[in-house]
């Protein structure tokens, strides 16, 4: 992954609106890590293979950025997004990751249903 360019990334969700396409969006604030800290609260949220249609996607902010998803009747986002890439099936991927390079949210596009 790199760090997000937002006229490439503004493109790329261009190239997915309009279309049937399966997201991927999970967020954590250190699920995995709980069992360190018994006093940690641990949320998040995770949603695959999700279809939808969107007539529009933005991505805003100073970084790290927010990605949203106007769908007919609402909205799909996810911020704290710092870096993305383009996978070899064509594949949109943005991750969000902290401080210490551990992953946040993620928010994932795809023409095919995710393995």
């Amino acid at each position: 992954m790199k760090p997000v360019v937002v006229a490439e990334v503004q493109g790329l969700l261009e190239k997915f609106k309009q279309q049937e396409i399966y997201i991927h969006l999970e967020t954590t604030n250190g699920a995995y890590a709980s069992h360190q800290n018994e006093k940690f609260f641990s949320a998040g949220a995770y949603i695959r293979n999700a279809k939808i249609q969107y007539e529009y996607g933005k991505i805003t902010g100073d970084g790290p950025f927010r990605v949203g998803l106007k769908l007919p009747f609402g909205w799909v986002y996810a911020e704290g997004i710092t870096d993305f890439e383009v996978d070899e099936t064509d594949r949109l991927l943005m991750a969000g990751h902290d401080f210490e390079g551990k992953l946040a949210v993620a928010l994932e596009i795809s023409r095919t249903p995710f393995a």
